[in-house]
């Protein structure tokens, strides 16, 4: 939900985050273990904002080619639910890498 709300949304709208712990990197450019040293702030979790490639130009599949293999999608689309009033806010993707 805070990740939404206070950093996502700011993010869409080009207004400031509240405090900026989400670093802007390429993912697919960087294998899963170089990612921490790219990471702004955490120490066993860390999130990034990226740019989604396609695949083909005219396509809807993600490029998920890096650098010395290719990203696999794990995880799962979660619906995310405003605390307070309980009214969906929007789905999140969460990935998981395994080093």
């Amino acid at each position: 939900e805070e990740l939404i709300l206070h950093y996502l949304r700011n993010r869409a709208a080009a207004t400031p985050c509240p405090v900026p712990i989400i670093a802007d990197v390429d993912i697919y450019k960087f294998d899963p273990w170089d990612l921490p040293s790219q990471a702004v702030y955490g120490d066993c979790e860390w999130y990034f904002f990226s740019p989604r490639d396609r695949k083909y130009p005219n396509g809807i599949r993600p490029n998920r080619a890096a650098g010395s293999g290719y990203w696999k999608a794990t995880g799962t689309d979660k619906p995310i639910h405003d605390a307070a009033t309980g009214q969906g806010v929007g789905p999140i993707k969460f990935r998981n890498v395994s080093m």
